[in-house]
């Protein structure tokens, strides 16, 4: 449970129920997300949108994520259009080469070059080749959600591989455990150390 609403899966299709257990929408959309900021992303006969806490459909978009923090763990270094990153503590640079870096809150920095995004760690070695077409900025950045080809993975708290990026969706962790829908549909968990736990299928 999420915001005290829970997505549930009837064979192929979600909705959503409270924390009750009383039903929120009806069983019917073919995707179904976790509630973030109010709403939640779900896909019905083909078409996506937004829903709020009660099940209607929101017509106004998303407002703006919040400004970003300031960064904590160094300053970004400007050259020719390019950034790097100078850290805090240690002598560790990051050559300005990249068009855009995030920093998580575990000292893990986040690179673009071009449209695909990457991973330092602390000491400023690259621990992932920009490879990604994303890493999420919400939810638990500990364990960072990637993505690649409409698919979705896990990297570790020291940006190493924690899964392969296989799941059709991936839900941020909450404690040890994050949900997933495996390639085939099945919904499960994974922990922290990357193992799978699937629900099993009530014929």
């Amino acid at each position: 449970f999420v915001q005290e609403i829970a997505w549930v899966r009837q064979g192929p299709l979600f909705g959503y129920i409270d924390g009750a257990g009383n039903p929120i929408t009806p069983v019917q959309y073919s995707r179904a997300g976790t509630f973030r900021r109010g709403r939640a992303t779900v896909e019905l006969n083909g078409e996506t949108f937004d829903i709020g806490e009660t099940g209607r459909r929101l017509t106004e978009p998303a407002p703006p994520e919040p400004d970003e923090e300031p960064l904590e763990h160094g300053d970004l270094v400007r050259k020719e259009g390019k950034v790097g990153f100078r850290f805090t503590v240690g002598s560790a640079v990051v050559p300005p080469v990249y068009d855009e870096i995030r920093e998580n809150y575990n000292g893990l920095l986040f690179v673009r070059q071009g449209a695909k995004w990457g991973v330092i760690n602390s000491k400023g070695k690259l621990v992932q080749p920009p490879q990604y077409d994303a890493i999420r900025r919400e939810g638990n950045l500990v364990l960072p959600i990637v993505q690649q080809n409409g698919l979705f993975g896990y990297l570790d708290e020291e940006g190493n591989t924690l899964t392969e990026v296989r799941y059709r969706q991936a839900e941020p962790f909450l404690g040890d455990v994050a949900r997933v829908l495996a390639p085939d549909g099945l919904p499960g968990y994974i922990d922290a150390n990357g193992q799978e736990y699937w629900e099993q299928e009530v014929k």
